[in-house]
């Protein structure tokens, strides 16, 4: 272990003190030191080197732990996740460097987030054994379920029996109290009746009566979810998400969001892994508008990646109307996140779209517009409760393949489809890949039908024979087609410098119906456009918008696999309905220079 960087130790006195007080501070720190040698973590990098957290070969794949199964054997089934890793080295390779394992804990609930244990393996899915062996071959990100544990987690149980120290561990308020001021994420009851030794008491749930929030105003929890930390990391994982960060802490009379107090408790995390693991990498996810979201970044100090939480429903809306105005302006006043940090862009997950995001950037009448044509396409609307008693959509159930697809129309659909990952992947940040997406999955309805639960229509899950037919040759399934121009799009995104996720970005200016950035590479020496389409129409767009010196480079797209010089290439590009290109420009010799080489006079 390496010897411990003082001032990041300061860091952590400091905060800890702001969260408990001066008092019990010593205490505190011993806490700490307890936790760090009982595990005796190691670091990724030796002391004196800068760890590199990233690079364009980055790509995350998001996928709960039995979400393709082998078939049933009797005592000789193989474990869900063997089956998975199987399917990743056979299928998937080097396309994405990082595996997202979706809460694969014993859990009661909400597909894993309500967990009963933090340190054991669902039984049912394998063994640390094979969360281990998956991290000998990708990086491996886990949920720290830190807002809340299950009703039937051993520290509830010992809340219900008045036993110690989990008497301590929840927080208590007054049937009576006024909590209109508090945020809700959903339409249940913020408060739980439960019968303890002292009689009915009533405890906080911010998502449902079996997810019982913890109470970090005592250290206790605190050091409780520490000391869960460094066991994940102890067992191999490199990135944390942290779920529903934003509601950690409550303060009656708030809105018990996005609290000084649980911005220090995230800055705490990282301070700790800076002093233990400088190459890992703390996400935090808080669906909620994009200011309130990048403000996890802190000044640099704070969370290395938060969620591009506006960009699914944006591309979306963009796709579903050709009009690429709100995607544009977004993107357009995106800033740069500090340094060391980066964004984590995706367009699904094992949630739905969330739209809380969409506030602020899009006008009603087209957010409107935008819930129905989910509803037409057979998605399904979540809706929560406001202060005022109303409710409001907060999440858009259905697939992604399905959102931006074109009923009727399977080429277009996939058209649109991959359009639609293929600038995901483009813009800065880390892309995360959510394991149905790469599969161009529909909308499990029949799974919805089962479970009664909306976000069932994204989780659709496979046998190996299933997954087998629909790859096969002369396989219908959209699948056959989607999953390896994915992940051909993937890997030579992989081979691309300007596609680091530091590399820096610039918005083109481009007509109505495209979206396009330029992208450099850190040190210079790339630079590659990325412009798509997203029309169902044939479009042009002359190449002085792109580069008013066009006329001087040889210029390639790496999708179509084309190169053409400037006297080869028109003055306008032509693109295809839902076309997108990654364009880079080469030099070219003087000789082959055409006459009016800047590129002057032209016109789209």
């Amino acid at each position: 272990m390496r010897a411990v960087d003082r001032r990041i130790l300061q860091r952590i006195r400091r905060r800890l003190a702001l969260l408990y007080g001066e008092d019990v501070l010593e205490r505190l720190i011993q806490r700490l030191a307890l936790i760090v040698g009982r595990y005796g973590v190691g670091v990724t990098c030796p002391d004196g080197q800068v760890c590199a957290r990233w690079d364009q070969r980055d790509a995350v794949l998001i996928c709960y732990g039995d979400m393709l199964s082998a078939e049933h054997l009797g005592d000789l089934d193989e474990p869900p996740l063997a089956t998975l890793h199987k399917f990743l080295r056979k299928h998937v390779g080097d396309a994405v460097s990082a595996v997202h394992v979706l809460p694969f804990f014993p859990y009661s609930s909400d597909d894993g987030f309500s967990v009963i244990d933090y340190r054991s393996v669902d039984p049912a899915l394998g063994t640390w054994h094979e969360i281990q062996s998956l991290g000998e071959d990708y990086r491996l990100m886990v949920d720290l379920v830190i807002n809340h544990v299950s009703s039937q987690s051993n520290w509830f149980r010992n809340y219900c029996l008045g036993l110690a120290p989990e008497r301590h561990y929840f927080i208590e308020v007054d049937f009576d109290t006024d909590l209109s001021a508090v945020t809700r994420p959903r339409t249940s009851p913020l408060l739980r009746s439960v019968q303890t030794p002292g009689g009915e008491r009533h405890v906080w749930a911010t998502f449902s009566h079996d997810q019982i929030d913890v109470n970090f105003a005592n250290p206790d929890v605190l050091f409780e979810f520490l000391d869960i930390l460094l066991f994940y990391v102890h067992n191999g994982i490199q990135i944390i998400r942290l779920d529903a960060i934003a509601y950690l802490w409550k303060e009656i009379g708030t809105s018990c969001i996005h609290l000084p107090q649980t911005h220090e408790v995230v800055k705490l995390l990282r301070d700790l892994m800076e002093m233990l693991e400088p190459g890992m990498v703390l996400l935090t996810e808080t669906n909620v508008p994009h200011t309130e979201n990048v403000s996890y970044f802190g000044n640099g100090d704070e969370a290395h990646m938060v969620y591009q939480f506006s960009l699914p429903p944006l591309l979306l809306h963009a796709l579903s109307t050709g009009n690429a105005s709100y995607l544009t302006d977004w993107a357009n006043n995106l800033e740069a996140p500090p340094p060391g940090c980066s964004y984590f862009n995706f367009t699904a997950s094992h949630d739905g779209i969330g739209v809380r995001p969409l506030e602020g950037l899009l006008p009603q009448d087209e957010f409107d517009a935008l819930v129905a044509a989910v509803e037409q396409r057979g998605g399904l609307v979540s809706r929560r409760s406001n202060p005022d008693g109303s409710v409001t959509p907060y999440e858009l159930n259905i697939t992604y393949f399905d959102a931006v697809g074109v009923p009727g129309d399977l080429d277009a659909s996939i058209e649109r489809f991959l359009c639609s990952q293929t600038i995901m992947m483009s813009l800065q940040g880390i892309p995360g890949i959510y394991f149905n997406s790469l599969l161009g999955a529909s909308n499990n309805l029949a799974g919805v039908e089962e479970t009664g639960r909306a976000r069932t229509i994204n989780r659709q899950k496979w046998t190996e024979s299933e997954l087998a037919a629909m790859l096969s040759d002369g396989s219908k399934h959209q699948a056959r087609r989607v999953l390896p121009e994915y992940l051909r799009r993937l890997n030579l995104r992989r081979e691309r410098p300007a596609f680091h996720p530091d590399a820096p970005q610039q918005v083109l200016d481009l007509p109505l119906g495209f979206f396009g950035v330029r992208r450099d590479a850190v040190d210079g020496a790339e630079r590659l456009w990325m412009i798509a389409n997203l029309t169902d129409a044939p479009l042009s767009v002359a190449m002085s918008r792109l580069d008013r010196g066009w006329k001087r480079h040889r210029w390639s797209d790496l999708i179509g696999e084309w190169v053409q010089t400037a006297e080869e290439l028109s003055a306008k590009l032509l693109f295809e309905p839902y076309q997108v290109v990654w364009l880079i420009a080469e030099d070219q010799p003087a000789e082959a220079l055409p006459e009016h080489e800047d590129g002057s006079g032209e016109t789209e």
